[in-house]
């Protein structure tokens, strides 16, 4: 690192928004930072990253003291570039359902006879082979809608990359689409990732697009790097070639850099959705899809269960309570317990436990229990016992889990916390609210700096 270049850089290139930081690795703080909206919608013009990236970075101030950077991203997107490395069509986000019916023949083609009518054994073989079930937001049932509905643009794929992937490509200038790279995190979200090796499955990439396997051989997929490689350097047109280029990794991998998780604990983020991302030091494979095996931007694995109910769940009970957060925390720990009060929290239905169609459910009601402040507890314990549902499903893989670093904005409730403990059988820790996914990406690009000596 030279002395006119002292910081590196972390990107994080989400759903709803790109944010930059530039980071001081002597000091471990953010010395300035900037963020830009992306487009609402389930599919997107990755061009408008690109756009968010720059005005993020003109907020942050530019990368002239920058010696190093990396990107951490949203996973599963589908960009789909031609052989002139042009987008194709609107990347599918990972939040796209329209590949559900996709995932679901993905699954029953790999049955004993590709009739697997129930989806146990196709289920399994998925585990097995790359780490996770088929669900619509993974990459693999995406092209397989692609190929499916709009065969005339997947004829005319000459690369397959993430969103993390295309940001990176961009920042090195876009140069040929061999120069495409990756980490191993976001690769294992992708669902042709090999779950044991840092390696693509060209069997399925084929079976995706209802090609052959030597098809599938000519796309081009961006290269998967070790943790701590360098994979370019800064677009030399805009006076970056100075700077470093780390591998990037998807968010939720990002993350655990980013409050420097390790085997033994485990990241739980309670956002609109709740997600529970553990560290360790072997793979897993869960037929059942309530935990997918994903790798880790270190070198481990990340094994990680996702709930669609989280801090929403009381967001909806303080509609029915009228009370505001302050209240409602107070509401819930004026007493004891629920009193028997029990609030089953699937309000647009659920992941984990797998049940789309179910709905919410409050029960055991009394004329003792019928008021605003059990309702607030009932709500607090199902929340919680939720977030223990999906941690027991990562634990009864073998992982071990005893320590939970808990973050996001509904981890800001007292009442959560003061709860949490308990709910979840674990110790409870309370990092500082940050930009966890570019924090991350910024401490990958200080060790690739360092690594590269």
């Amino acid at each position: 690192m030279s002395a006119n270049r002292p910081y590196v850089a972390g990107v994080d290139t989400s759903t709803q928004s790109c944010k930059v930081v530039i980071y001081d690795p002597k000091t471990s703080t953010i010395v300035r930072q900037g963020k830009a909206s992306h487009p609402d919608g389930t599919e997107v013009d990755p061009q408008a990253w690109w756009n968010a990236f720059e005005e993020a970075l003109a907020q942050a101030g530019g990368l002239d003291d920058v010696s190093a950077l990396s990107v951490g991203g949203q996973q599963h997107g589908m960009v789909c570039l031609d052989k002139e490395g042009n987008v194709i069509r609107p990347a599918l986000l990972w939040n796209d359902t329209r590949s559900a019916q996709a995932a679901r023949d993905l699954i029953r083609e790999r049955g004993t006879d590709g009739l697997d009518s129930s989806g146990s054994e196709g289920a399994a073989w998925w585990a097995e082979a790359t780490g996770s079930v088929p669900v619509a937001s993974l990459t693999v049932t995406k092209l397989r809608w692609l190929a499916d509905n709009e065969p005339e643009n997947a004829a005319r794929i000459a690369a397959i990359c993430l969103p993390h992937d295309y940001l990176t490509w961009r920042i090195m200038g876009s140069p040929s689409l061999e120069a495409l790279a990756t980490d191993r995190s976001d690769a294992s979200g992708t669902g042709y990732m090999a779950r044991e090796t840092p390696t693509y499955r060209r069997d399925i990439l084929a079976d995706a697009l209802h090609i052959d396997e030597a098809a599938a051989e000519n796309i081009v997929l961006p290269k998967i790097y070790g943790p701590w490689d360098v994979v370019g350097h800064g677009d030399p047109a805009r006076g970056w070639d100075e700077i470093v280029v780390g591998p990037g990794a998807g968010d939720n991998a990002a993350s655990a850099l980013g409050v420097d998780l390790e085997p033994g604990s485990a990241l739980l983020s309670l956002g609109t959705s709740g997600v529970v991302a553990a560290v360790s030091a072997t793979s897993v494979a869960d037929p059942s899809g309530l935990v997918t095996g994903f790798s880790d931007a270190s070198g481990n694995w990340l094994p990680l269960a996702c709930t669609l109910n989280a801090s929403r769940i009381v967001d909806a009970m303080m509609r029915v309570t009228g009370l505001d957060y302050a209240e409602f925390d107070e509401a819930a720990l004026s007493v004891e317990d629920a009193a028997g009060l029990k609030l089953v929290p699937y309000f647009e239905g659920e992941r984990t436990p797998n049940l789309p169609d179910a709905t919410a459910e409050l029960t055991g009601m009394t004329l003792a229990n019928s008021d605003r402040a059990h309702v607030a507890r009932a709500t607090v314990e199902g929340l919680l016992d939720l977030m223990r549902y999906a941690l027991d499903a990562v634990r009864a893989l073998g992982v071990p889990l005893d320590r939970v670093l808990m973050v996001g904005g509904g981890a800001k409730s007292s009442a959560v916390q003061a709860l949490a403990e308990e709910r979840l059988a674990a110790k409870v820790e309370m990092p500082e609210p940050g930009e966890y996914v570019a924090l991350g990406a910024a401490k990958q690009a200080a060790k690739v700096l360092s690594e590269r000596g």
